[in-house]
């Protein structure tokens, strides 16, 4: 069955467990947040489990929605995935995922969750430390190709690239030296996020203000990112429903359209600046989403002018600079300037942006939050609302393969 209208779909529901510091959950496991986040989304929406028959996330969640559907008590699992995208790259393509299921049929109301408890596993983001490259396996008469990571760590570990903030700090020094982007342009994000993350009592770093002066006060962790230029490391969880049009209009929740959906990478682009500089040179001090956003733009039938809010993927800020520039808010090397003049700002900014104070300050659950808050700016709920608005723009990560979303109502 294909897309009609009494079938697309719809977003009808968000849950979140509690955001808290790295190592700050301790009395739940990330299994069981990943469950409370789902139980909260389903309710929020006003259905309940025997409604479900769905579950969907990213990002190599260790919470499998097999266990899940037992423990939840769903009376039939008939579709689950998982999206390829790496990290933070896949909050967007899971929602299209759920999506894409509920359209055709093969399910009726599919639950998007992400758990990341940090502090009971690793720190994403964190070097390998001392493990050492695996030599080549040998297969009768071929040589097997290094995994990804492999080759990773044999040709960056002797040069001292650990982890992201290391890497993205090359593409970001590349970015100054091309187009002028400035300490101060990068920072405005931090502030401007922090700002909004005063108004959300869910947010880790709402009760803490930032200055410019601190901003620019605080240590460098890797040239040119300061501290507050790297987003949180946190615990927790967070969940969304998806299901028809045509159902939704039962439930008590305004419904929030999928007005359109991309993901995936440009020729060459591999795992992103990360793990790999084999793209075009134009590509390597980009987001890597300029083909995403053009996709995205057609499919939805809007363009940036069309955009009330936007929730950036901001795991650097920098990186949200080069986001605005793939995705047509200003032109390419013009993201600082445009984040200077206080365009994302609410609630007089042109493009209000990370209302809920994002990865950089409510939380990190790679992205998923991000979705949240855009149904709730649709909804007309946010504790920094834009008023009137009716589409907004969600990004995934950047810098590495990725994925956008644009929700609104008609």
């Amino acid at each position: 069955m294909g897309r009609t209208d009494a079938r697309r779909a719809c977003l009808v529901g968000i849950g979140e467990t509690r955001y808290a510091k790295w190592g700050g959950i301790t009395d739940r496991s990330e299994y069981q947040l990943a469950v409370e986040a789902i139980v909260a989304a389903v309710a929020d929406a006003g259905l309940s489990m025997d409604d479900v028959d769905g579950l969907a996330s990213f990002a190599d969640d260790r919470n499998e929605a097999t266990f899940a559907a037992a423990d939840l008590g769903l009376p039939e699992l008939r579709y689950a995935t998982m999206s390829w995208l790496p990290g933070g790259g896949g909050a967007c393509a899971a929602i299209a995922n759920a999506a894409m299921a509920v359209e055709t049929g093969a399910a009726d109301v599919v639950v998007v969750y992400r758990s990341l408890c940090q502090g009971q596993f690793h720190r994403f983001g964190q070097g390998p430390g001392g493990r050492a490259p695996k030599g080549p396996a040998r297969v009768p008469g071929i040589r097997k190709a290094r995994t990804l990571l492999d080759a990773h760590l044999a040709f960056t570990m002797p040069f001292g690239m650990f982890s992201p903030p290391i890497a993205y700090a090359m593409v970001l020094q590349r970015h100054m030296h091309l187009f002028g982007t400035t300490h101060e342009q990068m920072g405005e994000v931090a502030v401007t996020t922090r700002a909004h993350a005063a108004r959300n009592p869910r947010a880790v770093m709402g009760g803490r203000a930032m200055t410019m002066d601190d901003y620019l006060g605080s240590r460098f962790v890797s040239e040119p990112f300061r501290l507050y230029d790297c987003c949180l490391e946190t615990d927790g969880a967070c969940a969304v429903v998806v299901t028809s049009h045509e159902r939704a209009l039962d439930l008590a929740r305004t419904p929030v359209e999928v007005l359109g959906s991309a993901q995936g990478a440009p020729r060459g682009f591999g795992h992103g600046q990360y793990a790999n500089v084999g793209m075009p040179d134009d590509d390597y001090t980009s987001a890597g989403a300029r083909t995403v956003a053009d996709r995205l733009w057609a499919r939805s039938g809007l363009g940036p002018a069309d955009i009330d809010v936007a929730e950036v993927y901001d795991h650097f800020t920098g990186l949200v600079l080069l986001s605005l520039e793939d995705f047509g808010f200003c032109a390419r090397g013009e993201g600082g300037p445009y984040a200077a003049s206080g365009a994302l700002a609410w609630p007089d900014g042109a493009l209000p942006m990370n209302t809920h104070g994002g990865s950089l300050s409510e939380a990190y659950i790679h992205g998923l939050n991000h979705v949240v808050e855009g149904v709730r700016q649709i909804r007309g709920d946010s504790t920094c609302q834009v008023e009137g608005a009716e589409t907004c723009l969600v990004t995934s990560a950047a810098g590495v393969p990725t994925s956008a979303l644009v929700l609104g109502r008609r």
